[in-house]
C-alpha cells in the first residue's frame, strides 16, 4: 500500500476508484513491463519457456499461479535495479494514458475527491504510475521476489474489495457502500463496483456493455493503439517476446 498522506477518519465528500489495465491504459501493463525489461536485459527471454510450457495447463494452475509463472523473468533482479526500471517505465507510460479517462481523473482531483488506484498488476511499478497521476492511495498485487516463481496474492476481483475494507477507515463505509465513482474495463471488477453509486465502463466487452446498459452506467470508448484483432494479436506477441521498440504503441495512437 502507498498513500501520499494519512487517511482522515472522516469520509471525504467524494471518492473515485480506478482500475489501471484496460481502464487508464489500453494494455495489460504486465505485458508492457515484461517487454521493457527484456529489451533492457535480453537474456531474460529464456524465462518465457516456463510460461509457454505451462500455459496449456492454466485451467489447473489458476490465474494466480500463472501470474507467478509469467513473472519468473524477474528472477535474480536486485531491488534497486527493479525500482529504477519501474520509475523509468512509468515515465514512458504517461503519454499513453487514455486522455478521456485522465480528464475524468483530473476532474475528481480538481474537486478534491479522494482517488484510489486499485490494480491487479505488480505494486512495484503501479505505485510509480500512481504517483505520477497524483492518486491519494495506490493498491496493487504485492510480490515477494527471490524465488523463480515469486510469491504473491493476486489483487483481483473480490480481493480488491477486501483490501479496501482493511485499508480504509470503517467510518468511510455506509454499510457495504463507499458511495464512490468506479472506473473499469472488466467484469472482474464487478465486486468493486458494488462499492460505487456511479460507474464508468472503459472499452467494455459484450457482457460488461450489456450490464452497463441495464444499469445505466456510463460507457466511454477511447481509441486503442492497435487496428483490429490481428493488429492486437501481433502487438501482444511482440510484447511477450520482447520484439520491436514500441509494439505497445505508447508513442502513437490509432483508431480501430
Amino acid at each position: 500500500m502507498k498513500t501520499t498522506h494519512p487517511l482522515p477518519e472522516n469520509r471525504p465528500e467524494g471518492l473515485a476508484l480506478f482500475d489501471l489495465d484496460g481502464t487508464l491504459i489500453a494494455w495489460d501493463c504486465q505485458l508492457l513491463f515484461r517487454h521493457f525489461v527484456v529489451r533492457k536485459e535480453r537474456w531474460r527471454i529464456v524465462f518465457l519457456k516456463h510460461f509457454l510450457l505451462l500455459a496449456p495447463f492454466s485451467g489447473l494452475i489458476g490465474a494466480e499461479g500463472m501470474k507467478r509463472v509469467f513473472l519468473s523473468y524477474l528472477w535474480g533482479i536486485d531491488q534497486e535495479r527493479l525500482e529504477g526500471y519501474a520509475a523509468e517505465f512509468a515515465d514512458q507510460l504517461m503519454p499513453a494514458i487514455y486522455p478521456e479517462v485522465k480528464a475524468m481523473l483530473d476532474e475528481h482531483q480538481r474537486k478534491g475527491d479522494f482517488t484510489v488506484l486499485t490494480s491487479a498488476s505488480p505494486e512495484f511499478y503501479v505505485k510509480e504510475i500512481g504517483k505520477r497521476l497524483g492518486f491519494d492511495l495506490i493498491l496493487a498485487t504485492e510480490l515477494e521476489l527471490g524465488h523463480l516463481f515469486p510469491d504473491l496474492e493476486n489483487h483481483k476481483g473480490q480481493a480488491k474489495v477486501e483490501r479496501l475494507k482493511r485499508v480504509l477507515p470503517a467510518t468511510w463505509f455506509d454499510g457495504e457502500s463507499l458511495h464512490a465513482h468506479g472506473y473499469t474495463d472488466s467484469t472482474a471488477d464487478l465486486p468493486l463496483l458494488t462499492l460505487c453509486d456511479h460507474a464508468v465502463c472503459v472499452n467494455p466487452g459484450a457482457r460488461l456493455t450489456q450490464l452497463a446498459l441495464e444499469k445505466g452506467w456510463e460507457i466511454v470508448r477511447p481509441a486503442r493503439p492497435w487496428s483490429g484483432l490481428l493488429g492486437k494479436a501481433w502487438r501482444s506477441l511482440a510484447l511477450l517476446f520482447g520484439l520491436g521498440r514500441d509494439p505497445g504503441g505508447l508513442g502513437r495512437r490509432t483508431r480501430d
